[in-house]
């Protein structure tokens, strides 16, 4: 039974440890019923409606991308580059730059790669390079990533999801399990062909580091995602509150000295 699942969306004002990055036209969201002790959630979506003109760059999503490494050290990402076109999982995943790895395995998905500034036809392209990872929606086609070593931080692209109503959450393992929903807009019929989205999830301690993401897919009406730029980090480390409360002392300390010193002089 999972132990938390953040299954709805809001558009609210930012509140309190929750972090989240403009959707189109400058929405801000966040999660609803998240605990002040949670993960740090970042999200951007640019929306297309072609199938045959990738966005040529997509601002919100780059911008969430870029709040979500703000948070991040030893940062590496996986852009399926190095795998040939038709492979299929399991995947051995490498983050350059990071000493992480980790196995992509189930969903049936495979490697597709189409030249950089076209698509597939259907909407479908890379983030980055020619090679991205695409899964039918669909229960049977869920996927996981399992890593070697627990990661404080994750996250993708999505390319051309939910354009026929199809849609994703993630899951965490990391003793327990935390579902997230993923807040893109939903389409149908085609109409969001091509949109562009980056969503990342980042611990807020080492005990919520997790050993593995599970993508969960609902099959919508026939829809196909696409995956880029698998990043994974850990978590930038912040002074215990003994630290902090010590550097206080001796501030204060500085300053009653500093005190004293000019009564002499007076």
């Amino acid at each position: 039974m999972l132990n938390k699942t953040v299954a709805a969306v809001k558009s609210v004002k930012l509140t309190r440890t929750i972090v989240s990055s403009a959707l189109a036209f400058g929405t801000i969201i966040t999660f609803s019923n998240v605990p002040a002790q949670a993960f740090q959630i970042f999200f951007g979506e640019d929306l297309n409606n072609s199938r045959s003109v990738p966005l040529a760059s997509f601002p919100n999503a780059s911008d969430a991308e870029s709040d979500f490494l703000s948070n991040l050290v030893g940062v590496g990402t996986e852009d399926f580059e190095g795998f040939a076109t038709g492979t299929s999982g399991p995947l051995d995943l490498t983050f350059p730059d990071s000493d992480i790895t980790a196995t992509l395995s189930g969903g049936g998905g495979r490697i597709r790669s189409v030249p950089v500034g076209s698509t597939n036809g259907f909407g479908r392209y890379g983030t980055s390079g020619t090679n991205f990872w695409q899964v039918s929606a669909g229960g049977s086609n869920n996927f996981q990533v399992d890593f070697d070593t627990a990661v404080g931080a994750f996250g993708f692209y999505g390319i051309d999801i939910s354009d026929f109503g199809g849609q994703l959450a993630i899951e965490l393992s990391n003793g327990t399990i935390e579902t997230f929903a993923v807040p893109n807009t939903v389409g149908s019929f085609g109409s969001t062909d091509g949109s562009v989205f980056f969503f990342g999830i980042v611990a807020e301690d080492h005990s919520e580091k997790f050993m593995s993401v599970d993508f969960l897919t609902t099959t919508g009406q026939g829809d196909v995602f696409a995956f880029d730029d698998f990043t994974v980090g850990d978590i930038k480390k912040t002074p215990e509150p003994a630290s902090v409360l010590g550097l206080l002392a001796l501030s204060a300390l500085g300053t009653t000295f500093l005190k004293r010193k000019q009564k002499e002089k007076m």
